[in-house]
């Protein structure tokens, strides 16, 4: 049996007005219409030999044109897709402004798209929405996390 493909990537989050996670949108064809259940944590696929955090920093400047925030990064674990896909995610405190997005492009049919057509803060029901079904976990864990920080700080 083959290893399972392996992505990492990285769930910024602000709490300014309350918990607000920023998820991507896939460009290209296949998601174009797409909506709830299509968007995703910023992430991409690993290299061969390659750590998770190397692969999360470097997928999400390719996919948004952004630095990756600095640490502390919050590990969240893995989930898998039904693809068969295994996703890691670090959530990252970080504000950045989606009308700024730069992503990286892609080749289809001999066209060029966009990595990622856009990127929005959800608060973490909607973003559970939004998400591809098996990554919202992620929403879960760093909610756990969060709150489990907030009852170490009392």
């Amino acid at each position: 049996m083959s290893e399972a493909m392996r992505s990492a990537g990285l769930l910024p989050y602000r709490l300014d007005d309350g918990l607000e996670v920023l998820i991507g949108h896939p460009g290209g064809p296949y998601f174009a219409r797409a909506d709830q259940g299509a968007w995703s944590v910023i992430k991409g696929e690993m290299g061969r030999g390659e750590e998770p955090k190397a692969a999360a920093a470097r997928e999400f400047a390719e996919e948004t044109g952004w630095d990756a925030p600095p640490p502390p990064w919050i590990p969240l674990g893995e989930t898998r897709l039904k693809s068969g896909k295994v996703v890691i995610a670090y959530a990252v405190e970080a504000d950045f402004d989606p009308d700024r997005l730069n992503p990286g492009t892609f080749t289809l049919w001999g066209r060029e798209f966009p990595e990622l057509d856009r990127v929005a803060w959800f608060d973490p029901d909607e973003a559970r929405l939004r998400l591809n079904p098996a990554q919202a976990v992620f929403i879960d864990r760093l909610v756990d996390r969060l709150l489990l920080n907030e009852g170490r700080k009392e």
